[in-house]
């Protein structure tokens, strides 16, 4: 098996049910594509079609008419997305924009040719919508944060599922990186740093933030 059917079998659950010849029509729809660091991946409402992630990181966000930006989620080695291909899910009217966060590698599956194949095996289908709710899910949380949380407790939840995601008590990010994540300022972001560490939660270096006391973090977020 080829590394690429590798990564469909551990990618898509169906993969082993649907047979060679829709096996075949994925592998000679998809390709690989090598993204800079900052390049635009895709912009507004396109069908640029289903993405996996190989390596690197991709931020997914919406922006306003005044061109601010807030991030919905961010997609890392072995993730996907969806929300790239409106021509497969329909019901996706707002406009989704995706940079690569990192120099990124990742196998792109054309979306005309995805939908085709969702519109005649109905795994597929149940696959690109339960893959999607999942994903707007990940968005309400985002936006629930944002309407009803404090900032300290917004920034605690961030630390904590960062260090968790990365297994590392540093988590190596700037302060405007991390208030692009959140939505928020940079300068609110180092306030509340600055605050974190009066009260010895964390320390803030140059190379990065360590978190020093995770049960004050963690209450702080939960």
């Amino acid at each position: 098996m080829s590394n690429r059917e590798d990564i469909f079998k551990t990618t898509f659950p169906f993969w082993k049910d649907i047979g060679e010849e829709k096996q075949r029509f994925i592998s000679e729809n998809t390709f690989s594509v090598s993204y800079k660091k900052g390049t635009n991946v895709h912009d507004a409402q396109g069908c640029s079609g289903v993405f996996i992630v190989l390596s690197g990181c991709l931020r997914i966000y919406i922006m306003s008419e005044e061109g601010k930006d807030i991030t919905l989620y961010r997609l890392h080695k072995g993730e996907m997305c969806m929300l790239s291909a409106s021509c497969v899910i329909q019901s996706i009217t707002f406009d989704v924009f995706i940079d690569a966060e990192e120099d990124s590698e990742c196998c792109v599956i054309d979306g005309m040719a995805f939908s085709q194949l969702s519109e005649s095996d109905p795994a597929v289908k149940i696959f690109a919508l339960e893959t999607a709710v999942s994903r707007f899910s990940d968005v309400m949380w985002v936006m629930q944060q944002i309407l009803f949380m404090s900032m300290d407790k917004r920034l605690a939840i961030f630390l904590y599922d960062e260090a968790l995601r990365t297994s590392c008590d540093t988590v190596v990010l700037t302060h405007e990186q991390i208030a692009k994540y959140m939505g928020s300022a940079r300068e609110v972001v180092s306030r509340m740093l600055k605050y974190f560490s009066n009260e010895g939660i964390v320390e803030v270096s140059r190379k990065g933030i360590k978190i020093l006391d995770k049960k004050k973090l963690r209450n702080l977020a939960f």
